[in-house]
């Protein structure tokens, strides 16, 4: 997911709002002007006396020549740098997408933000967004949370399902309201994750919540932006778990609330394309997966044959980075 600054600095009090009210991750101002930013809100900072201090957590530098390019991205290795081009913009940052990671790009136009968050179809890792219309900075943050991740998910043919004793399971309550054919991946292991449904399905028993996601038992694993994942026990508020669709898309929610309950669970198999995957989930008519069309199907209806969507990659996780090691997990 791409990070976002507003930069404030020379100080106004509308920029400062305006990124408050955008959920954008941190607001650009001159050292005096620090304390002020805690009196309209709790944001980061970037500044000589913020939270993200220049020179120590990030830089700005200007590229024209390609003797600047190697600077910023042996620079990039240990902070993040705020790119500024000179007359060519488009392949400087190019090469830099193409080579590193931390770079951030100055905008101050729709035009320009589009271009920088699909420069070699990944884009940049962050906007420092320098409009002073609080008006376009809306409109900029807008463009960027449209912007969705996209993942390759792949159908798991369900091989069998069996009741199991009690355990504890989680739900995640999210900041955000979630559609028909969205939800959470998850898994007992790494290398297969299931597509849950979020709870936003009607019936006769129990009111939708389309922020929840009845997620599955302690030990499982959720996916998390950037390509991580956590044990849904380590799970709190405001962590950020990955939403996705049926088709893919991904963006970045807030967990709002944890619930840890004793609940029945089943277990059940299925098979994708590198081989079998398992998943133990609460036993109740109101826990669904995602089918090939986007349609939420029971955990109770499940029957050999039924093909519902997930997500496979080789196993093997370390505090939830994915590696490359020898590891078999069952």
């Amino acid at each position: 997911m791409k990070e976002v600054w507003v930069k404030a600095d020379p100080w106004r009090k509308e920029l400062v709002t305006t990124a408050l009210e955008g959920g954008v991750d941190a607001v650009m101002v001159a050292p005096r002007d620090v304390s002020k930013v805690a009196e309209l809100g709790v944001i980061p900072t970037v500044s000589d006396e913020g939270d993200i201090r220049w020179e120590k957590d990030v830089v700005a530098l200007e590229i024209a020549s390609s003797r600047d390019e190697d600077k910023i991205v042996d620079m990039s290795r240990q902070k993040k740098v705020v790119v500024r081009t000179t007359d060519w913009n488009v392949i400087p940052l190019e090469n830099l997408v193409a080579r590193t990671r931390n770079i951030f790009v100055e905008v101050d136009s729709l035009e320009g933000a589009r271009m920088a968050l699909t420069v070699l179809e990944k884009g940049v890792d962050g906007l420092v967004i320098t409009a002073t219309d609080p008006v376009r900075v809306k409109e900029i943050l807008n463009l960027v949370k449209s912007q969705r991740q996209k993942l390759d998910l792949c159908p798991l043919e369900i091989q069998w399902v069996r009741p199991l004793g009690m355990g504890d399971r989680v739900c995640v309550d999210t900041c955000t309201m979630m559609e028909e054919g969205e939800g959470m991946l998850m898994g007992n292991s790494s290398k297969g994750l299931f597509l849950v449904h979020a709870e936003s399905i009607e019936n006769p028993y129990v009111a939708p919540r389309p922020f929840r996601v009845n997620a599955g038992a302690v030990h499982a694993y959720v996916s998390l932006p950037e390509g991580k994942t956590s044990y849904l026990s380590e799970l709190k508020a405001g962590t950020e778990v990955l939403s996705v669709n049926w088709q893919g898309e991904a963006r970045s929610l807030v967990v709002g609330r944890v619930k840890i309950e004793k609940r029945p669970l089943l277990l059940m198999e299925a098979m994708g394309p590198e081989g079998p995957v398992n998943m133990i989930l609460q036993n109740a008519e109101t826990i669904r997966l995602v089918g090939k069309e986007g349609q939420a199907i029971s955990v109770v209806n499940l029957a050999q044959g039924d093909v519902v969507l997930g997500r496979v990659e080789a196993a093997g996780r370390h505090f939830g980075h994915k590696i490359d090691e020898s590891i078999i997990e069952n």
